[in-house]
């Protein structure tokens, strides 16, 4: 590994975000996931969770302009809500779903400077009712046009975003937030992958 690409190795393992998750559950185009994908490195999520209980079990992240994202990311899958569940909260304070209801809060209320998971649904039914009992509470994406719902990825990306947002202006990306363990393990995962393979 060259001086030069380790340097820059570090500086993005050192914005990589610990307290900050995505969560796609039963998620259909696998070209809606590599999108999500692109969007949580480029913002500095590290690790991103994909349930499948209720579709196959994804082979493949899409296209191949945005499935690069994926040699960079830690990806979960699971096939159990309740395992998914579980692994979260042993990693994340709140567990946010993206779901309008009565009690749901504007995502510009949403503390991010804490350690969150947002949730994701299907493209066509949302996320379900037994992901929405088991998390802290629903967040709707204020939007004043006809048409009250977004893509997928768009919407992960202008959620993840305003986390960036919040993130960036309490210091989050000033200091490195992964442990050791795993900021090392990264390091030496990324130095083995291909110079011909890079984004950068």
């Amino acid at each position: 590994m060259t001086p030069e690409r380790r340097e820059r190795l570090l500086s993005v393992l050192n914005k990589r975000q610990a307290g900050l998750t995505v969560v796609l559950e039963n998620v259909q185009d696998p070209h809606n996931i590599s999108a999500v994908m692109r969007t949580c490195d480029a913002v500095g999520i590290q690790e991103i969770y994909v349930l499948n209980n209720k579709i196959p079990r994804h082979k493949k992240w899409g296209a191949k302009s945005s499935s690069s994202a994926a040699k960079w990311l830690t990806i979960h899958q699971f096939s159990e809500v309740d395992e998914c569940i579980t692994a979260l909260r042993q990693k994340y304070d709140k567990i946010f779903t993206t779901h309008l209801a009565a009690d749901s809060v504007g995502l510009y209320d949403i503390d991010f400077t804490g350690s969150v998971a947002l949730v994701f649904g299907n493209e066509h039914g949302g996320v379900s009712e037994e992901i929405r009992a088991q998390a802290d509470g629903n967040f709707i994406i204020p939007q004043v046009g006809i048409i009250q719902s977004l893509n997928i990825s768009v919407a992960c990306a202008v959620s993840i975003y305003e986390a960036l947002r919040q993130r960036t202006l309490a210091g989050h990306y000033n200091q490195k937030n992964l442990p050791d363990e795993q900021f090392n393990s990264l390091l030496n995962q990324w130095g083995f992958i291909g110079e011909e393979e890079q984004e950068f």
